[in-house]
């Protein structure tokens, strides 16, 4: 028995470790995903594959992995005819979605008010003190990132298996409607005041207040939302007949 093992096993020496594939498409995602969050890509525009390989020096086969990584984030998305565009959801579909990933939020702040380590408090004050002190000098995908860090440090901090992947199913999806509502500096006062009311409630360890905060501060997201889908088709001017 041992003898058939070590023959069926004398292949293993002669294969080699295939490279990872996936670090180039990856890379790929993350250029095209800061160029679909800057509008450097606008939505409902058509994404040029050819062009976008051409110009990162890769080919086609990564191009198309980054833009099936992407397509599960939301940000794009596939026609009948297999062409790629920038997604362009309503603003109902964002309003639903919002609303279940504020509900999910609400339910990591309780968490975290229970099972966040004092580390993980210091940090959500640190993110949220970086994010007032660089409101008016950071760039907006700077800014961004920012605050989404303070988000998923809550987030992990409920220690909550299913809870995070759910979160992060939603989350990825809203990405795109989340930094839209986090760049637009004339709500900036009004998000900065919600971070720091969250922080002080973990800190507090207080679940209600917590699940409050972050629950609300996620219902104003729709309301930035509503705003800047409302300036943008007004910009737009009355579709043709």
């Amino acid at each position: 028995m041992n003898s058939q093992i070590e023959q069926q096993n004398d292949w293993s020496d002669e294969i080699a470790p295939l490279p990872k594939r996936d670090s180039l498409a990856k890379e790929a995602a993350d250029r095209l995903r800061e160029l679909i969050l800057l509008e450097k890509i606008g939505a409902g525009a058509a994404i040029p594959e050819r062009e976008l390989s051409d110009a990162l020096g890769i080919s086609r086969t990564p191009m198309r992995e980054a833009l099936r990584l992407l397509e599960i984030e939301g940000l794009v998305e596939f026609t009948a005819t297999r062409r790629v565009r920038v997604a362009d959801p309503s603003l109902d579909e964002l309003e639903q979605h919002l609303t279940v990933l504020g509900a999910l939020e609400g339910l990591c702040g309780e968490l975290a008010c229970v099972h966040a380590t004092n580390a993980e408090i210091a940090r959500i004050n640190d993110l949220n003190e970086t994010m007032l002190a660089g409101s008016d000098t950071m760039e907006p995908l700077d800014f961004f990132r920012t605050d989404m860090a303070f988000h998923r440090t809550i987030v992990e901090a409920s220690r909550n298996a299913p809870l995070m992947e759910t979160h992060r199913q939603y989350n990825a999806r809203l990405w795109r409607a989340r930094f839209i509502s986090s760049r637009r500096r004339p709500d900036r006062a009004g998000t900065l005041s919600q971070h720091s009311d969250i922080a002080a409630a973990i800190t507090r360890r207080d679940p209600a207040a917590s699940a409050a905060a972050l629950r609300g501060h996620l219902r104003s997201t729709i309301v930035n939302i509503g705003k800047s889908w409302s300036e943008r088709h007004s910009l737009a001017g009355p579709a043709e007949p």
